[in-house]
């Protein structure tokens, strides 16, 4: 993940140390028939209680052609 400082404080404990990291999972029908994983998110995990949190973020057309031919 890039190196951006969050302004985050876990809403469960408080604490302001965190680790980021990102997932791709399937979408519909078809995606999970030929493991294409179109969708994006990003994860915020507290270090303190593992409290995690999962943003959407963007994908780009590129790494789901990839996707389907690296599979």
């Amino acid at each position: 993940m890039n190196n951006v400082q969050l302004k985050y404080t876990c809403p469960k404990c408080n604490n302001k140390t965190y680790k980021t990291g990102e997932i791709r999972t399937t979408g519909g029908f078809w995606t999970k028939i030929f493991n294409i994983q179109n969708k994006k998110f990003t994860s915020v995990t507290c270090e303190r209680c593992s409290y995690t949190e999962f943003y959407k973020a963007p994908t780009k057309a590129l790494s789901n052609i990839f996707d389907f031919f690296a599979n």
